[in-house]
């Protein structure tokens, strides 16, 4: 991408599309495209049309979405697959229509099956169940991949899906409910060690295990993909099916490759806030999938790795809570 580009990232609020701004302004990308929802509603096709005709993108980074954790899932299903359905196709059409070089679909490992054989390839797609609590989501992010695989078939278009693991950093939602599980233990241990309670409960048995990777290590994996050499750019497209016999969607696993139990994050955030007390577990309360580790062979081979370990990330994550509430 020309520094003079000009880059559309949809999202740039969130914790995914904020740190993708990060990335592009060190690099020096001085012609970037960015709408907050009251200037741009990506739900509404003739606002989304309207601003991709007036401005032209040229490379998209489509990076808005729903998201939450098991609480917001599980309570809210409908707007989950309602608003990222209506997002990324709107969006995903509208690139087309304009002519955009390139764009890049972020989704969510969430859309492996629950039982998928670990470490998680891409070739897992729509081999087995989905977890239940976060389907809707899911079959939304599955669906943006068939759409991107289709144009990129039917119309010939360059647009690519990264599928991240688990997100924490700078930016995140770190609502009491609606969060996901880095932010919610930063909000509980940290408030239980402003009140001084003696315990902290964390939902479920402690043993699932999960992958985390740090907002901005993602953001510069996302760049290093747009931002490939046309052919090895062009050999992440996957191939058509009916052509090739082969399953390869336009898809790459965008993790750190290890991963650790909730009682070990737990743990971990515990001694990143300073809390003194004990942790308990909730077992009543969901663990969703038992493991959710990435593949990223996929892209390890295209030249890029995660750097931040996960205790070096927390310290960071937790330092931009406590500053989000001074």
């Amino acid at each position: 991408m020309r520094q003079d580009a000009r880059i559309f990232v949809a999202g740039h609020r969130g914790l995914v599309g904020s740190a993708i701004v990060r990335n592009l302004v060190a690099r020096g990308h001085d012609a970037l495209l960015l709408r907050g929802r009251t200037e741009l509603d990506l739900t509404d096709a003739a606002q989304v049309n309207g601003f991709f005709e007036s401005t032209r993108p040229e490379y998209v980074f489509l990076a808005a979405a729903k998201v939450g954790g098991i609480v917001a899932n599980n309570t809210y299903p409908a707007e989950f697959i309602r608003d990222n359905l209506a997002i990324q196709t709107h969006v995903i059409h509208a690139a087309w229509r304009a002519g955009v070089k390139r764009l890049l679909f972020l989704g969510s490992s969430c859309i492996y099956p629950r039982l998928a054989k670990q470490p998680i390839a891409e070739a897992s797609l729509l081999t087995g169940p989905l977890e239940p609590t976060n389907r809707p989501y899911a079959l939304a992010k599955i669906a943006g991949v068939e759409m991107c695989w289709s144009y990129n078939r039917q119309y010939g278009t360059r647009f690519l899906t990264a599928m991240p693991t688990n997100l924490y950093g700078p930016g995140d939602n770190y609502h009491a409910q609606n969060s996901h599980v880095i932010p919610a233990l930063l909000r509980k241990f940290h408030e239980a060690k402003q009140r001084g309670d003696r315990t902290v409960t964390v939902w479920g048995t402690g043993t699932p295990r999960r992958e985390f990777m740090y907002s901005d290590d993602m953001a510069d994996a996302c760049v290093h993909l747009m931002t490939l050499p046309e052919d090895r750019f062009v050999a992440l497209l996957g191939s058509d099916e009916s052509v090739s016999g082969r399953f390869e969607p336009p898809l790459v696993n965008v993790g750190v490759g290890e991963d650790v139990t909730i009682a070990e994050l737990a743990t971990l955030v515990r001694d990143v806030t300073g809390y003194g007390g004990d942790i308990t577990f909730d077992t009543t309360k969901p663990d969703g999938t038992p493991r959710k580790l990435l593949d990223v062979q996929r892209l390890a081979q295209s030249g890029w790795q995660a750097r931040t370990p996960l205790a070096e990330g927390l310290r960071s994550a937790y330092a931009d809570f406590v500053g989000s509430q001074a």
